[in-house]
Formats: structure tokens, sequence, C-alpha cells
């Protein structure tokens, strides 16, 4: 309990620090600086995974929330931008299996697993099965998730001028009590439900589905307020930082190292295909970086919310995404590795 207290009260220092210097994404960037310096310190950090899950139910809801009828009128005219989304995972595993594995030195397993832009912990259960290192696989695919998260808020920045310090919902107190009920309901029954049935991502997808229902039902008309968003990037960004808890000098050579490496070349094909689709129209700028961003699904969707993107547009993309690393990766795994070794 002891080293859990200790990791909230780092990872508030963060957003205070943030604060007090009016640094974007406070809720979100502080846990993550504050958390990454302490482990880097040596410091023994740990959160509460329930309670880490279950703020993610939070960012389920506020997307399930936005899909009116309205917005679901738009999904047919994603299809030029969704076919992409297989596209751009071959071409990064074609690119990020060769790096790892003969420039980094890595085994095949862990140089495809650490390549996928998958969720985190399914990437490591599929590489822990395939022999891959799992400390290597985690590290890896937590620093690129952190890099992905702090280098968009100044690309966004930079490129559209995206106000950043907008709140992203409204205040607790102007939402009617029964709606803020029904989204606890939705959140805790979605996430239990699509828990049971195996749903991949199932603390946001769960909630989305059952938000979402509800929503075109006419029986909400709100997204959670700013405070629960507040929460969830809070322990959003906790997690994160708290990934590098135990990392080693020899780690930080070899896998930091590699992990940025690979972070490089993931910004310069994400921004080559944003400006391939923004060129030929298919979709504005700023909602193809977030939605082909190969970051975590519950950061992206966080950061949706607080630029005022089109976040069913983003959340469409991202779900594919996974879809596509989860379904495929055993089966391109085992392609890559025949090719490779002739």
């Amino acid at each position: 309990m002891i080293v859990v207290l200790r990791t909230f009260a780092i990872a508030s220092v963060g957003v205070a620090l943030f604060k007090l210097l009016h640094l974007p994404l406070p809720w979100l960037m502080g846990p993550i600086f504050a958390c990454l310096a302490a482990a880097l310190a040596g410091v023994k950090m740990r959160g509460i995974k329930p309670l880490n899950d279950t703020m993610r139910t939070i960012l389920g809801v506020a997307v399930g929330a936005t899909l009116t009828p309205a917005v679901l009128a738009t999904f047919p005219a994603m299809w030029p931008t969704l076919l992409l989304v297989p596209i751009m995972v071959a071409v990064i595993g074609v690119i990020g299996v060769p790096y790892f594995q003969r420039f980094c030195g890595y085994d095949f397993a862990t140089a495809y697993y650490a390549t996928m832009p998958g969720g985190l912990q399914d990437m490591i259960v599929f590489g822990e099965e395939a022999g891959a290192n799992v400390r290597t696989l985690s590290l890896i695919h937590a620093t690129r998730v952190m890099v992905i998260v702090v280098a968009l808020p100044f690309l966004l920045i930079g490129i559209w001028e995206a106000d950043l310090s907008n709140p992203p919902g409204a205040p607790a107190t102007s939402i009617p009590p029964l709606e803020l009920l029904l989204m606890a309901v939705c959140a805790i029954a979605g996430w239990r439900l699509a828990k049971r049935v195996g749903l991949f991502g199932a603390s946001i997808l769960g909630p989305l589905i059952i938000t979402a229902a509800l929503t075109l039902a006419g029986g909400l008309h709100n997204r959670p307020p700013a405070e629960a968003i507040w929460a969830a990037q809070f322990f959003i960004g906790m997690t994160i930082g708290t990934k590098y808890a135990g990392i080693t000098m020899a780690e930080i050579r070899k896998d930091l190292a590699a992990g940025l490496g690979f972070c490089g070349i993931l910004i310069v094909l994400t921004l080559i295909f944003v400006e391939a689709i923004y060129g030929l129209g298919l979709a504005p700028g700023m909602e193809t970086l977030l939605a082909f961003a190969p970051g975590g699904q519950a950061e992206l969707t966080v950061l949706a919310l607080i630029v005022g993107a089109d976040v069913a547009f983003v959340v469409a993309h991202h779900v594919l995404r996974i879809f596509v690393v989860i379904m495929g990766a055993p089966l391109a795994a085992r392609v890559f590795r025949t090719r490779l070794a002739k």
C-alpha cells in the first residue's frame, strides 16, 4: 500500500508542476513525466490495475455518448481511410521487424511483437507464447505510447494551433444526476459484459457499445463531465510512467534506445500517411493524425476529446488497427518467419 500511495503522490506532484509551469495537458503529461523520472531514479512504484481499468471505462462512455444518429451517418464516408489502416500496419511490420532483428539484435519473436502497434497487453501475451523477451516488449511498447503521446500535442499546436487548454467536458454540476448515474451503469456493465464475452479492449469498447445504444435511444445527451475525463487522464499517465519501474542501465542502453529509434520511424511513417490522406482530400489533417498515430487507443481518445476532433472518426480507425493487429499477428508472424528464414 505504501508503494501505491507513493506512486499516487509522485503523479500528483507531476500534475501540480505542469499546472504551475503552464505546460500542456497537466493531468496526462504531468503523471507521465513525474513517474518516468522517478522510475529512472530507481523509485519503486505500482498502480492498482482494477482502478486503472475502471478509469478507462470513462473514455468508452465519452466516445459512446458522441455516437448520435448524425455522427453514425458519416461512417460510410470513412471507408477510404479505413482501408489504409491495414496497409499502414503492414508497412510498419515490413520496416520494423528487420530494424529490431538485424539492427538491434533481437530474436525474431521479440522483433515481431515489438514492431506490431497493438495493445501492450495483447502483444506481451502473444510474444510470451512465441518465446519473446517479455520485459523488452513491455519497455518498447511503453516507449512507443509515451513518445507518441508526448509528440502529438506539439504537432497539434505547431500545425493546427490546437487549444489544449480546453476542458474535456462540462462540469459535473451542469449534468443531470440521472444521466451521471446512467453513465456509471454503462461504464461498469459494459466493461463486465465485454470482459465476459472476451472482447478485446473490454474496458473501453464494452462501455462504448452500451453507451452508444443508450445515446441512440435518446437516453443520454451529455458526455462524462470534465472531472471524470481528468481522472482518466491522470491514471493513464501514471500507468504509462510506471511501466519503466525497475529499469536498469543495460535496458536503457538497449531496449529504451531501440524503442526511441523505432518511434522516430513510426512518426515519419505517420506523417507520410497523414500528408497523403490530407493531400487527397480524404479527411481533415488533425483528425487523420490522431486516427493514424500508432499510440494507445485510450491516449489518442483523450487528445481527440480535448482538441474537439471528430472522436468517432479517430476511435473507428484505432479499433480497426487493434483488430487487424490482434487477429493477424499470429498468421503474419508465421509468414514473416518463413520468408526471413529463406
